[in-house]
């Protein structure tokens, strides 16, 4: 474990990340070009493919940070068997759920309902499978959804916000499982699928298509958000969600609903709309 890393058990996560999201909503424009640009120069982004590539049209460092992209610089697999990428950023990993338990990294795992938040919620995804991607500061941070599916419940799950960086991943026990995060339950014509946002020191906002803000204010117990009946239908490809100043998310699939892309692995770069699984 690293020495930051280590640092981290300690600090004050939610009062860091209180103070960040400040400073992105920030609209002095001294400041928030100052943020834009460093995060530009040092992480290298990319804004050709950006709906406004001129950096300095943004009126905060959160409004690009979630950018939109151009129309046609994502496009969805042709398949209409395959479910989609949700999201451009890295696999940190992906395979099958192993009696619950989903793999983080070598000698790390976490239980489905540690993650989901209840035996009951992991119950169908027990034998199923399961695709962890890492969304990097230079990374469009907005959430598609992999398939066309009606939103059934959320639940937000109070935790801390620890970093998802590679270190992070790799020492501390049941990262994903402890960080704050928004579990979004999606009934699809193959059964149900989850996906989950996960928010990670100070990039820990999340916003979706149907409620807005759902994260912060943080929580202090497991909250619950039934949709049942209200048809709330997005289509396979459809904005879903955002990261405001971004994270992971992580979509879980049911026993024998589709099979991974056997190309994808541990740290291999992907773009929203590639083909993320197959159905049978």
């Amino acid at each position: 474990m690293s020495p930051v890393t280590a640092l981290t058990y300690v600090l004050p996560h939610r009062l860091l990340s209180s103070l960040a999201r400040r400073l992105a909503y920030s609209t002095h424009p001294v400041l928030k070009q100052w943020l834009i640009n460093t995060v530009i120069r040092k992480f290298g982004v990319d804004l050709s493919e950006a709906a406004q590539p001129d950096p300095t049209a943004y009126p905060s460092f959160n409004a690009f940070f979630t950018r939109a992209l151009k129309p046609g610089a994502r496009t969805p697999d042709p398949d209409p068997r395959a479910l989609l990428m949700p999201a451009d950023g890295h696999i940190s990993q992906c395979g099958p759920i192993v009696d619950g338990r989903i793999f983080q990294a070598k000698g790390q795992s976490f239980t489905a309902a540690e993650l989901l938040g209840s035996e009951a919620d992991a119950a169908p995804f027990r034998d199923g499978s399961f695709a962890t991607v890492y969304l990097s500061p230079r990374d469009y941070h907005r959430v598609h959804m992999p398939c066309t599916g009606t939103l059934r419940e959320t639940v937000h799950v109070p935790g801390r916000l620890f970093s998802v960086g590679v270190d992070a991943v790799a020492s501390v026990p049941r990262l994903f499982a402890r960080n704050e995060r928004l579990v979004c339950h999606f009934d699809t014509d193959f059964g149900p699928i989850a996906v989950v946002m996960v928010g990670a020191l100070l990039v820990s906002g999340v916003e979706t298509v149907w409620g807005g803000v759902e994260i912060p204010p943080y929580g202090h117990t497991i909250t619950r958000k039934d949709y049942r009946g209200r048809g709330i239908t997005l289509e396979r490809f459809a904005e879903m969600a955002r990261f405001n100043y971004g994270s992971t998310v992580i979509v879980l699939l049911p026993k024998d609903a589709a099979t991974l892309d056997p190309a994808l692995h541990a740290h291999s770069p992907v773009r929203l709309g590639q083909r993320l699984a197959v159905r049978g």
